[in-house]
Parts: structure tokens; C-alpha cells; sequence
């Protein structure tokens, strides 16, 4: 072979390098070659489960955002959590430290034991201040401030926060492309809702609240959650309201509604005298109300349609009248040069005052069993953390549905009225005079939050709540659970105390991480308090940090010259729900608070 021939040292290494690279291409066009004929010989079951999204399994703890990729991979984002690593299970120095906290069952617990902590706290103004802020911050950070998710994405978009007309989210929706409807747990479909109300829900007999709360409880729960929701839109993830305590439900969510509503006479709202007795106007003189609706039984003119067809949410509508024109009369002593306007704003901000306080100091006290003295102080969180805004979490709409409080019977002045009648119309209050309805409110006592307690003529509030928190995709009780630093159920008998119950949970939904989030709810063991430990903690941590959000809690408010001075700065610091009955009630003044009056 001649020299021209020869093949030097370099160019025999590119050679080799060229026919790697070909071996290579060759191995790689094999392989893809036979993965697709592999994927093309799979089963539709298993080509579905390699399709699905991987977020559905909900890989990401401690709250880190899962997010889907190519080739069903994902990626977690563990910013702010407290951990790293792939799955976000990691926990940095900080988060090691602040393991020593108690969780939320065991301070639950603290706070409602050891009776003679809390008396020498309780006594001591200072301390207990101290204690009640903190408090209040832990519970408000459950809240994320401002909102991340809404009810149409799984993911964070502008409309969480800019969108009122939308419902905010604790967790986002379950992802769509999921194997089963809560994910990758359970079964492919969910238990028929039919079904699930005669197995799980029915009334066999009355379970009475260990709590021995009674039904002016259940209808303030009622009435008060109005001014979140004022109505429903085209689909459950859209309502009228705002997250914040407004008193909408008082004066209305527009300002056609609020003018219509107005005497326009020394602020106050318009009324009628029927039996001797102020109560709200008639809807026929207000046709043109935005909650004038084709609603069984509608005759009065209110804030919320419910009020004129639901007797105990008509009580409470009725007595915040009274007290509006009440408070009107108290300004106009102190400041008779003040026209229409002022006294009518001016009113409404005390009423809202007081609303905010009751909820607080009367309704968050009975409903968490703290013995932990809630005072209302706004003063304490100011120049904290706290953020004096909150918009309304669709779970929370759900919370407030405590159906199985409603007792079978209702006794007024010897008359026996069955669960239907007491429920609609206004009769019973007119038949028998709003004293005595009210009465029989403080003397019946409420059924407790539990499975197999549902009242027979509440099934359609109840079928249609479980609907609704189906199209919401709600995750599992619990991923809520984790939420609100609760430990996971690890079996149904664990979740419901109840043999029973939970082989009947068993049976529908297979696995513990299935179980819905509404019916989770509702079949949680109860022990001695209203509900499960997962709604109390709940209601309340969400419940507080509405109170507090109010305007009126922050430090541009919260001063006397905003109620009027002395005069409204004094009904706000002196309300309770016993004065707001007893100042607006005809006959003797009782016992109003949330337990049987004996």
C-alpha cells in the first residue's frame, strides 16, 4: 500500500469516535424503537395509569407545590415550607426546633383541660393578653394571606386574589387527569350520594351535643356565616360575599339594597310595628331588592332571602334591626346636629363592632371550649404580622352547614313543632310571639356534628352540600388534616370511634386517604365536643381570623372617634349577646347564652 494510503494516528480516533457515536444512535433508536412497541402492547388500563397526572399521588409533603412535567415526572417546590430535598421531607434547623411545639391536637387539648392554668391566667389581664395574641397569629397563619388558590385552577393565578366573585382555597383542587376522583386512592367512582345519606347520614335516633349547646347556637352559626355568602352563582366555586365580617347580612352586600333598606329618618333602617312589635318591612314594598326571589315563603325585606323563610334566622335578622335603631337613638342623645347619614353610618359601624365582638367573646368561646378567656382586643395585634385582610375559603362555606344540630322537635308554650314546621315558615314565630320562639331556642338542645344524624326533611341541604364539594374537587379529609397540623387518620375505625360506621366507609371508599373531605367531616368521632377535632380546629382558626381581618380591628379604625366617640366606643366594649337580646326583647330578660337554659 503506498504512503498516500496510510491513515494517520488522528484520523484513525475520529474514525472510532464516528462509529461510537453511530453505535450509539443505533442502541437509542432500538430502545425507543421497543419501548414504543412495549407501550403499544400494554393493557388500557395501563397505558391510562402511565398517562395520568403525577401530582395526583400528591407527592410533595409538608405543603410543597407539586408540579406536573414531561414524561410523567414532576417537581416540588418546598419554598417556605421548612423543608428540601425531591419530595420536600427534609427538615431544615429551624423546622427541627420548632418540632418541640405541640401540634394542634395537643394544644387543642391543653386548651380545653387544666382548668386551674387557665383561672390563673384568666385573672392576670396582662398575661392573658399575651397568650390570647399569640393564639391569635398561630391560628390566623392557617389562613394564607394573600389567597394562593381558587376553585377553577390546581394551580396559583392572579384570580385567587383579584377575583371576589370566586371562592379562595385552603388546597387547591384535585388535579383532572387522575386515576380516581380524589387522586390515585379509592375508587374509580364515588360513593352514590343516595347511597351514602341512608348508610352513613339517616336519623335513626336523636344524638344530643355532649357540649349541651342549644339551637340559638346553630341559627347564630347560621345567621353570622350569611354575611360571607350572600348567594350562590352559576356553579358552587362562585358566590356573592366577602371574606371579611361586613355585616352584609345586617345591611346588604349593594348599595341599591342598603338604600332601600333605610328610613331615611335619623339613620335609621325601615321597619314595621306588627302585634305591637317592630319587625322588618314588607318585600312588597321593596320588589325592586336584588334579594327579592321567587323564594317559598319570602314576605319580608332583608339583607339575605333565608332570613324571611327561616323562623330562627328571622329572629336574629328581626333583634340586629332593633339594635340598628336602638344604637341611632343613643347617637342622636349625643349628637342631635348629626343628619341622616352620619347617624346611619355611623350606627352601622358599632353594629358591625358588635357583631364582630359576639362572634368572638360568645360564639368562638362556647363552639372551641376553651378555657382560655377570649377577650376582644384588637390593640393586641397591631404592629404584628397580622394581615387585616381575608377573603372567604370554600371549605369554610361548607363548615357551617351543622345539619345534625337541628333537634326532631321544638316545644313553644305547650305547642309541639316537628322539625318541618319550626324550619319554614314564620308561624311558629307569630303564632306564638318572638319572646317565647327565642325561648324555646335557649331550652332545646342541639344535636352534636356525627354520623346517622340528619333529620329526614334536611336531606336535599345535605344531598346538595355534597354535591357541591364534588364539583369543588375537594382533596381527602386527610390532606386538610395535614393542613391544620393534624396527624393523618391511619384507619377509618380511628376516624369515626365507631366499628360500625367505619366498615361502612370502608366498604365505599377503600382506602382511609379517599374518604371526602365534607364526609370526613361528618362521621369524625365528636368525644365530648359539637364536632370532630379537624371541623372545630378549623372553624375556629377561620372564624378568628375573620373576626380580626375587620377594618374595624386595625389600628385606622379602632378608635372611638370612629364610633361616634364615647357613646358607640362604650356599646362595643360593653356588648354581649346577653344585652343584644335583652335590650330588644319585650318581656324579662333571661340567661341568653349558648347552653340549655334549664
Amino acid at each position: 500500500m503506498g504512503e498516500s494510503t496510510k491513515r494517520l494516528p488522528d484520523e484513525r480516533q475520529r474514525n472510532r469516535l464516528w462509529t461510537a457515536i453511530l453505535s450509539l444512535s443505533v442502541v437509542v433508536l432500538v430502545v425507543s424503537t421497543s419501548y414504543r412497541l412495549a407501550n403499544v402492547c400494554l393493557t388500557e388500563e395501563e397505558t391510562a395509569a402511565l398517562e395520568y397526572d403525577p401530582c395526583c399521588d400528591y407527592p410533595c409533603m409538608n405543603l410543597g407545590v407539586c408540579t406536573s412535567n414531561e414524561f410523567n415526572d414532576y417537581t416540588c417546590d418546598c419554598t417556605g415550607t421548612g423543608y428540601y430535598g425531591i419530595k420536600c421531607t427534609i427538615p431544615e434547623i429551624g423546622t427541627l426546633l420548632s418540632s418541640f411545639i405541640p401540634d394542634a391536637i395537643s394544644a387543642y387539648g391543653f386548651l380545653t383541660s387544666h382548668d386551674w392554668f387557665w383561672n390563673i391566667v384568666n385573672k392576670n389581664h396582662g398575661l392573658r393578653d399575651q397568650v390570647s395574641a399569640r393564639l391569635y397569629l398561630s391560628l390566623s397563619d392557617f389562613t394564607d394571606s394573600p389567597p394562593t388558590f381558587e376553585s377553577d385552577h390546581t394551580f396559583i393565578t392572579a384570580d385567587a386574589f383579584f377575583n371576589d366573585s370566586l371562592f379562595t382555597r385552603s388546597l387547591p383542587p384535585v388535579p383532572i387527569r387522575c386515576p380516581t376522583p380524589m387522586g390515585t386512592k379509592g375508587p374509580k367512582e364515588l360513593p352514590n350520594i343516595d347511597t351514602l345519606v341512608e348508610k352513613l347520614f339517616a336519623r335513626k335516633e336523636f344524638h344530643p351535643d355532649p357540649q349541651n349547646s342549644n339551637l340559638l347556637f346553630q341559627y347564630y352559626a347560621l345567621h353570622f356565616g350569611r354575611q360571607f355568602v350572600q348567594g350562590p352563582g352559576s356553579g358552587p366555586q362562585l358566590f356573592k360575599g366577602t371574606g371579611e365580617m361586613d355585616a352584609s347580612h345586617i345591611y346588604g352586600t349593594e348599595e341599591k339594597d342598603r338604600q332601600l333598606l333605610r328610613s331615611g329618618i335619623n339613620g335609621k333602617l325601615r321597619s314595621q310595628i306588627l302585634n305591637g312589635e317592630e319587625f322588618p318591612p314588607s318585600l312588597s314594598d321593596n320588589a325592586d331588592m336584588s334579594t327579592s326571589q321567587p323564594l317559598k315563603n319570602q314576605s319580608f325585606a332583608l339583607a339575605h332571602p333565608t332570613f324571611s323563610s327561616s323562623p330562627g334566622l328571622f329572629v336574629f335578622a328581626t333583634i340586629w334591626l332593633r339594635e340598628h335603631n336602638r344604637v341611632c337613638d343613643e347617637l342622636l342623645k349625643v349628637h342631635s346636629d348629626w343628619d341622616d347619614e352620619r347617624l346611619y353610618e355611623t350606627a352601622r359601624l358599632i353594629v358591625s363592632g358588635e357583631v364582630v365582638k359576639i362572634t368572638l367573646v360568645d360564639f368562638v368561646q362556647h363552639l372551641s371550649q376553651y378555657k382560655l378567656d377570649l377577650s376582644f382586643n384588637p390593640e393586641l395585634l397591631h404592629e404584628t404580622r397580622f394581615q387585616f385582610h381575608n377573603r372567604i375559603h370554600a371549605e369554610f362555606n361548607h363548615l357551617f352547614d351543622w345539619h345534625p344540630f337541628v333537634a326532631d322537635y321544638l316545644l313553644i308554650n305547650n305547642a309541639n313543632y316537628s322539625l318541618k314546621d319550626y324550619s319554614s315558615p314564620l308561624d311558629p314565630v307569630f303564632n306564638e310571639g318572638i319572646d317565647k320562639f327565642t325561648e324555646a331556642l335557649l331550652k332545646t338542645r342541639a344535636g352534636v356534628i356525627t354520623a346517622q344524624n340528619h333529620g329526614e326533611s334536611l336531606y336535599p341541604f345535605l344531598k346538595e352540600a355534597l354535591k357541591a364539594s364534588r364539583q369543588l374537587r375537594f382533596q381527602g379529609l386527610n390532606a386538610y388534616r395535614r393542613k391544620f397540623n393534624l396527624m393523618p387518620f391511619g384507619s377509618f375505625e380511628e376516624l369515626t370511634g365507631d366499628k360500625e360506621i367505619a366498615s361502612l366507609l370502608e366498604e365505599v371508599y377503600e382506602d382511609i386517604n379517599a374518604v371526602e373531605f365534607y364526609v370526613g367531616l361528618l362521621v369524625e368521632r365528636s368525644d365530648s365536643s359539637i364536632s370532630g377535632v379537624t371541623m372545630m380546629n378549623m372553624a375556629v382558626a377561620w372564624t378568628i381570623k375573620s373576626i380580626y381581618s375587620s377594618p374595624l380591628c386595625s389600628q385606622l379604625y379602632w378608635k372611638p372617634s370612629t364610633f361616634g366617640g364615647k357613646v358607640g366606643w362604650d356599646i362595643i366594649q360593653n356588648t354581649s349577646l346577653q344585652k343584644l337580646f335583652c335590650l330588644n326583647l319585650r318581656t324579662l330578660c333571661r340567661d341568653f347564652q349558648f347552653t340549655v337554659l334549664s
